[in-house]
């Protein structure tokens, strides 16, 4: 079995229950942060760190924040804001929060937060999943969220994320997202947690957790926003797919990241971002990546030159010890199957 790579460093623990990170890399990359949440109901909350694994601020109480994104230059109240949106699911909402420019802390900019899945009940009603989707002929920003369970069809829900006021407003724009409900045994459901898009390829990628990972396009207006696009990585997986992270190259190159979720040792698992020449929806694994970072869950990475890591991170929740190991790219890459550049 091959070794498994060694994290650079680890952050500090989160009080409770760890699951998913996000990057905000701003112009002067000493400022990076990475943000996290700790899950946990009542009493939970949302977690910056800075690159040497210190934590820097925290929002809380918030009543279970499963998973975060970032999003830059969000429009709001005639300013370039930007910002972080959590899904806070036992409120059945977004919370929005501005990035100060320094680093130094978070601003809420919808206090009320953004309402989803409105008409559910039970579990369909708890957000779960997100993705920020920044369209580029316009400029618009998309939420994509994906509820703790769903139906076959229709799975995720696709929000305009526009400025109200001053504040925040979310308008439902689509339903969209097929769903195999497999689950571990035969009697139990999956789910959907893990999505990401490529804002510049204009897709978006959402685990189905014990089937593979599924392809559609990210803008709702697409002629083709009706279909699915692909299906792939349904094989080689021992625990569920997880955490999803697009490691983008400047040419349109680069990675789709999933973690393989497995306790003690979760392996990362690389996609070609840009498919084959002739076939741009076939995603060949070129790597499989065993780490030590426990039963993870939510991951992300960047291919922006950062202090000490000059071609970008990996950062994996890591359960057991609460916190988040961060990867030195270049460990990633040094287990890529010849020719997977």
């Amino acid at each position: 079995m091959p070794a498994r790579i060694s994290p650079a460093l680890a952050t500090d623990a989160v009080p409770t229950d760890p699951d998913d990170p996000a990057l905000w890399v701003p112009s002067d990359p000493d400022k990076t942060l990475v943000l996290v949440t700790d899950k946990v109901a009542r009493t939970g909350g949302l977690y910056a760190f800075s690159l040497d694994g210190r934590l820097r601020s925290s929002i809380a109480p918030l009543d279970r924040p499963n998973n975060v994104d970032v999003e830059y230059n969000f429009r709001i109240d005639g300013r370039g804001l930007d910002v972080a949106v959590v899904t806070e699911r036992l409120r059945h909402r977004l919370r929005v929060y501005g990035i100060r420019a320094d680093g130094s802390g978070l601003v809420d900019i919808a206090p009320h937060g953004v309402a989803v899945l409105a008409g559910q009940i039970g579990e369909a009603a708890e957000p779960m999943g997100i993705a920020i989707y920044r369209r580029p002929r316009d400029g618009a920003v998309f939420a994509i969220v994906a509820p703790k369970t769903g139906g076959t069809t229709g799975y995720l829900w696709q929000y305009r994320l526009e400025d109200v006021n001053g504040s925040v407003e979310g308008r439902l724009v689509r339903r969209f997202g097929n769903f195999s409900r497999q689950g571990s045994a035969p009697d139990d459901i999956g789910e959907i947690e893990g999505v990401v898009v490529d804002d510049a390829l204009g897709y978006v990628y959402y685990s189905d957790e014990r089937f593979g990972i599924r392809k559609w396009h990210a803008d709702p207006d697409h002629p083709d926003a009706s279909r699915e696009l692909a299906v792939f990585g349904t094989e080689g997986y021992v625990g569920d797919r997880e955490g999803l992270a697009i490691y983008a190259r400047p040419d349109g190159t680069g990675f789709l990241v999933s973690s393989d979720q497995i306790a003690d040792g979760s392996r990362v698992m690389l996609y070609k971002r840009e498919g084959e020449i002739g076939g741009p929806h076939h995603h060949p694994l070129v790597a499989v990546v065993p780490t030590p970072s426990d039963a993870t869950d939510g991951l992300e990475v960047t291919s922006l030159t950062l202090p000490g890591f000059p071609d970008g991170i990996l950062v994996m929740m890591n359960s057991a010890a609460k916190n988040f190991l961060i990867y030195n790219w270049s460990a990633v890459a040094s287990r890529l199957n010849p020719g997977g550049r």
